[in-house]
C-alpha cells in the first residue's frame, strides 16, 4: 500500500482525491493507492473526504506511513518551500503547478535527484495532455529544436469566439468566465503568463537547461480586436496567442504572442478550450500533441497518472535539466509583421510606411487606418522601423502589431 498526501482541496486537488479514491490502482500500480491526508485550511463538511483533512503541514511531513506529497496548491509560497521540504526528507512529490517548476523546476529536481526520490509534473503544462513523459521518454532519440503551440484554454477559447461568433475580447472574456473557463481575475491567461511559464517549462525539458519565465518575451491577446480577426481573414489566416521556443547553438530563443497562422496549419483549426504542441525532433519531424489543456478531472487525471509512474518505478525515470540556461533575444530568423496604424491622412502616413520598410503588402481598410504587412526581414530591422514609424506618426498611433508566420 503507498499513501499519499495531497495539498491543496482546491479544484484539481479534489478531482485527485476523487479518482484515486474511487479506483483501484493496484493492477496498473504494483500495489494499492490511498488518500491517507488532505492539507487544508478549510473544512469541507459537506465532502465524504472532510475527515481527511489535517491542518498541520508537519504532521503530514513526519509521517512515515506517507510516501508521495501531491501538491496541487498553485503559486510559490508556501507551494515552494512545502515541495523543498518533502523532497529533501525522501518523499516524492508530484504537481500540477506550472509557476512552481517553471521557477524553481531545476533546484527542485536536483534535490529529488539528491534523495532518490521523484519530483514529476505532466500535468503542469498540458492538463490531460501527455507531454512531458512523451519529450523526456518517447522523443529521447531526438534531438528537439523547436517547439511552438496553443497553451492556454482560456484564451483560444476567447479567439474562438472572436473568429467564429464575432464577439469582442470583452463579451468572449465575460462568457469564459461564465462557462468556467477563465478566473474572475484572468490575467494570468489573457496576458499570456501561463502560456509563458509552459513554455518556459517544455523549453527546459526539451533543451536540458533551465530557462526563467519571467525572461521570455511575453505579449497576451487584451489588444486583439474584431478588426484584427477580419483583417486577418482578409489575407486566408486566423490569430491564435502561441508560445514558442528554438534551440540556437547552446542557447534558446524563446516568446509568447499572438501569430497570425494561415489557413491550414496544423495549429489554426485548433479550437475552443482544445490545446496543441508542435514539437520538432531531429528524427521525427513534427510530432502534434492535441487535446483539452486544462479543466478538473483531465488535469487530475495526469496528476495521479504520475503517481502510478512513481509507485511502479520508484526512482527511476524522472526528468532533469541543469541551471544556466541563457535565452537570446532574436532568433535570427527573417519574420513579417503585420501592422495596424491610425491614418487621419492615409495618404502621407502610407508614404512614410513605404519610405521606412520598402515593399509592403497593402490590406484593404477604411479610410482612417492603415493596415500592411512587411516583407520578410530580421526581427531587430522591422522593431527598429516600427521605433521610426511611431516618432514620425506618434506612439499612440500604432493599433497593432502582429507577427505572420512565413
Amino acid at each position: 500500500m503507498k499513501n499519499v498526501a495531497v495539498l491543496g482541496f482546491g479544484t484539481v486537488g479534489s478531482g485527485v482525491v476523487e479518482i484515486i479514491c474511487e479506483n483501484d490502482f493496484s493492477q496498473k500500480a504494483g500495489e494499492p493507492i490511498c488518500v491517507k491526508a488532505i492539507l487544508e485550511i478549510r473544512e469541507f463538511p459537506d465532502s465524504p473526504y472532510n475527515k481527511l483533512i489535517v491542518n498541520d503541514y508537519e504532521k503530514i511531513l513526519n509521517d512515515p506511513e506517507i510516501d508521495i506529497f501531491i501538491e496541487t496548491m498553485g503559486g510559490v509560497n508556501p507551494a515552494y518551500p512545502f515541495t523543498k521540504r518533502a523532497l529533501e526528507n525522501g518523499k516524492s512529490v508530484v504537481t500540477s503547478n506550472k509557476e512552481l517548476v517553471s521557477t524553481h523546476g531545476a533546484e527542485l529536481l536536483r534535490i529529488a535527484k539528491e534523495n532518490g526520490v521523484n519530483y514529476l509534473f505532466e500535468a503542469s503544462v498540458g492538463g490531460g495532455i501527455p507531454i512531458i513523459r512523451p519529450i523526456s521518454n518517447c522523443l529521447a532519440a531526438n534531438e528537439i529544436t523547436e517547439i511552438m503551440g496553443i497553451l492556454n484554454g482560456t484564451t483560444n477559447y476567447i479567439l474562438t469566439q472572436m473568429i467564429k461568433n464575432g464577439e469582442t475580447f470583452e463579451n468572449a472574456l465575460a462568457d469564459a468566465q461564465a462557462k468556467g473557463y477563465a478566473e474572475r481575475n484572468p490575467a494570468a491567461d489573457v496576458e499570456g503568463h501561463d502560456t509563458c511559464r509552459k513554455i518556459a517549462i517544455l523549453s527546459a525539458l526539451a533543451y536540458g537547461k533551465h530557462i526563467d519565465s519571467t525572461d521570455i518575451k511575453t505579449e497576451g491577446i487584451t489588444k486583439i480586436t474584431l478588426k484584427d480577426i477580419e483583417y486577418a481573414e482578409s489575407v486566408n489566416c486566423v490569430i491564435k496567442l502561441i508560445g514558442s521556443s528554438k534551440k540556437i547553438g547552446d542557447k534558446v530563443y524563446a516568446k509568447v504572442g499572438p501569430l497570425m497562422l494561415p489557413h491550414g496549419h496544423a495549429l489554426s483549426e485548433v479550437d475552443g478550450v482544445f490545446n496543441a504542441i508542435l514539437v520538432k525532433g531531429s528524427a521525427t519531424g513534427d510530432v502534434m500533441f492535441y487535446g483539452k489543456g486544462a479543466g478538473k478531472m483531465p488535469t487530475a487525471s495526469a496528476v495521479v497518472a504520475d503517481v502510478i509512474d512513481i509507485v511502479k518505478h520508484k526512482g527511476t525515470g524522472a526528468p532533469f535539466w541543469d541551471e544556466g540556461g541563457e535565452l537570446i533575444e532574436d532568433s535570427g530568423d527573417n519574420i513579417r509583421l503585420y501592422i495596424r496604424v491610425k491614418a487621419a491622412d492615409k495618404q502621407l502616413v502610407e508614404s512614410k510606411i513605404d519610405a521606412i520598410f520598402g515593399k509592403v503588402k497593402k490590406i484593404e481598410s477604411s479610410n482612417d487606418e492603415a493596415v500592411f504587412i512587411t516583407s520578410a526581414s530580421k526581427e531587430v530591422e522591422l522593431n527598429s522601423g516600427i521605433a521610426k514609424l511611431k516618432v514620425l506618426i506618434g506612439d499612440e498611433s500604432i493599433l497593432s502589431v502582429i507577427q505572420v508566420l512565413n
